[in-house]
């Protein structure tokens, strides 16, 4: 596969000479950098038993603070104070991959994630399989789904020039996990407890996927975790419900979300010991043009990050099947595209600023016209700043009985109190029925005129 796609990327324009398949034997750097990552974690462990004062200084200075894990890995890789001050914002495009009978592959899952180490967020937005990524809906066809791409050529290249158009970022990376990869590692790290939101009953016998789980949370293993990221309906037609996001929008939340509970519990300290095996796993299911040298400089601080910081999102768009063929494809929404790819990998920050500055005047008020909107005319965002991963679910409910339009949501940095920011300038009694909804809140006045939400509610500690 390695040289089938450098003979085609040598012979296409513009396209880069990257592509690194890790199973391949072809790639000599392979056995190296599995014996230098076990040399490192030997370091790491007999730097544990190091007690002199000059280690200890070292790793202060590029850890934060004394026998953190975080200084440990960073001094044992060369690292000093200054590294990761200079470390951009890491963004790739993360493709899942699984085979069916026939051998065709088949993308199921389209992810652009990023993390920043000096900020420690990161950030995950879903890109639908049906995404159309042709130039005239009108005659649209499978074969121009974003999902068609890679089993047509091939080349990631090729998706993640898609992807770049789609969404205005200029993504260098790509990193593709195969099918078995991913429950090997599932395997590998022990398991991975998982709520799984309803009953998923599903087989098709064209890719040899029997899907049969019970709702409520359980241990998955790697097979189980396989049908849980890759159910869309029932045998019987019936999906997901339609206010946690029905088919497919409800498969990449949950796939959002399982990830979330993979990063938090690959991060257990015994997992540490397992890194040879996880290596071994990546090894022989990942495709990547990741360079070794530009990863090994976010992992000391990757190993610190709290999955309380990951925001995540779906390419805004509609389903649609107004075409000449009538097939279903998901156009996206350039504007809406362009708004909330601004505020995730660009704006994020500043909006948190921004939140922390209105947090200590709630009387900031920037218009006098009051919007008319009724409850269900309302764009609510919901984040969760609960540290606790359920209140988020039962928050939205919660809102959307009361009828209210929860149209996102994401999670960010536990806070203490619960915010709800008036962002188009929304009448009192709408922005009560909200608090009075919640049983929690306190309002702030934040109008912002390129926010796609009439409402961003942070959830707080505060909210039971």
């Amino acid at each position: 596969m390695k040289e089938n796609n450098k003979n085609k990327r040598e012979n296409s324009k513009g396209k880069s000479n990257k592509t690194t398949n890790v199973k391949t034997k072809q790639n000599p750097n392979v056995k190296k950098k599995k014996k230098k990552w076990k040399k490192v974690l030997l370091i790491i462990l007999l730097l544990l038993l190091i007690a002199g004062g000059v280690f200890a200084y070292r790793v202060y200075k590029t850890g934060g603070n004394s026998w953190n894990l975080s200084g440990l890995i960073a001094t044992a890789v060369g690292h000093d104070e200054n590294t990761k001050k200079n470390l951009e914002e890491f963004k790739c495009l993360v493709l899942g991959i699984s085979t069916d009978e026939e051998g065709a592959l088949l993308t199921d899952t389209i992810m652009v994630a990023s993390y920043n180490p000096n900020t420690q967020k990161a950030t995950l937005l879903s890109i639908p399989r049906d995404t159309y990524t042709g130039k005239n809906p009108a005659k649209a066809t499978a074969y121009q789904k974003i999902n068609s791409i890679y089993s047509r050529n091939k080349d990631p290249q090729d998706v993640l020039d898609a992807v770049n158009d789609i969404t205005g970022l200029n993504l260098e990376y790509y990193v593709i996990v195969k099918t078995e990869g991913f429950i090997k590692l599932v395997d590998a790290i022990g398991g991975v407890t998982f709520n799984v939101p309803i009953d998923m009953d599903y087989d098709d016998t064209s890719q040899d996927l029997h899907i049969h789980l019970k709702a409520g949370e359980q241990m998955l293993d790697g097979d189980k975790a396989e049908q849980l990221v890759r159910f869309r309906h029932n045998n019987d037609g019936t999906s997901y419900p339609e206010e946690y996001g029905d088919n497919d929008l409800g498969r990449m939340r949950t796939q959002r979300e399982f990830i979330m509970a993979v990063i938090k519990q690959t991060a257990r300290v015994e997992n540490i010991f397992k890194l040879g095996e996880i290596l071994d796993v990546a090894e022989q299911n990942v495709i990547t043009n990741v360079d070794f040298n530009v990863i090994k400089d976010y992992i000391p601080y990757a190993v610190e990050f709290n999955t309380a910081n990951l925001l995540t999102a779906t390419l805004p768009g509609e389903s649609t099947n107004k075409n000449e063929v009538g097939t279903w494809v998901f156009i996206h929404d350039e504007e809406e595209t362009a708004a909330l790819v601004q505020e995730l990998f660009y704006d994020r920050d500043k909006t948190e600023e921004t939140t922390e500055e209105n947090s200590s005047n709630t009387s900031n008020t920037t218009s006098s016209t009051v919007s008319t909107k009724s409850k269900s005319e309302i764009k609510v965002e919901v984040i969760n700043g609960t540290g606790t991963s359920s209140n988020l679910q039962q928050a939205v409910n919660a809102l959307e009985e009361a009828g209210y339009n929860v149209t996102r949501t994401g999670s960010t940095n536990t806070t203490s109190k619960t915010i709800i920011m008036n962002k188009k300038n929304i009448g009192d009694a709408v922005l009560e029925g909200i608090e009075q909804a919640l049983s929690a809140g306190t309002v702030e006045n934040s109008e912002s005129s390129s926010s796609k939400v009439d409402v961003t509610v942070i959830l707080g500690r505060d909210y039971n």
